[in-house]
């Protein structure tokens, strides 16, 4: 059983561009389509697909990497807020991240957004993660 979902999302997708893989399927949930949806805007991956033809469903992530040297967008992807210690943050003290190059992810009490928006919608929650 696996008792931190989110930690196993980031660290597949971590694993996955370590070993230079196109895709990585990962078993899905509300918030990590959300999450999904996040990098997908903030252009962190290529697409993704949503297959629930069996069961609990998988989430499918197209990883994207740069043309000339073949590295990956993402170049890190920290887990922030954990079951055993939660980082709740205001409006006012959600960090940016590398000088605004990198997005924290918060979940808010309207939804999963990105740093930025949070603190533009002046709402405050916990920080997810960070990736740059």
């Amino acid at each position: 059983m696996n008792t931190d979902p989110i930690a196993d999302y980031l660290t597949r997708i971590r694993n996955a561009v370590r070993a230079n893989h196109r895709v990585v399927e990962i078993p899905s949930s509300n918030l990590k389509k959300e999450i999904t949806k996040i990098l997908f805007d903030q252009g962190f991956i290529l697409s993704y697909k949503f297959d629930e033809s069996k069961g609990q469903g998988f989430i499918k992530i197209a990883l994207k990497y740069t043309e000339q040297t073949k590295e990956s967008v993402i170049k890190r992807i920290q887990r922030i807020s954990k079951p055993g210690l939660r980082k709740y943050v205001g409006s006012a003290d959600i960090p940016r991240i590398l000088n605004g190059l990198g997005i924290a992810i918060v979940s808010t009490s309207r939804g999963v957004m990105t740093g930025k928006q949070a603190r533009k919608e002046n709402v405050g929650g916990e920080v997810l993660c960070y990736v740059y």
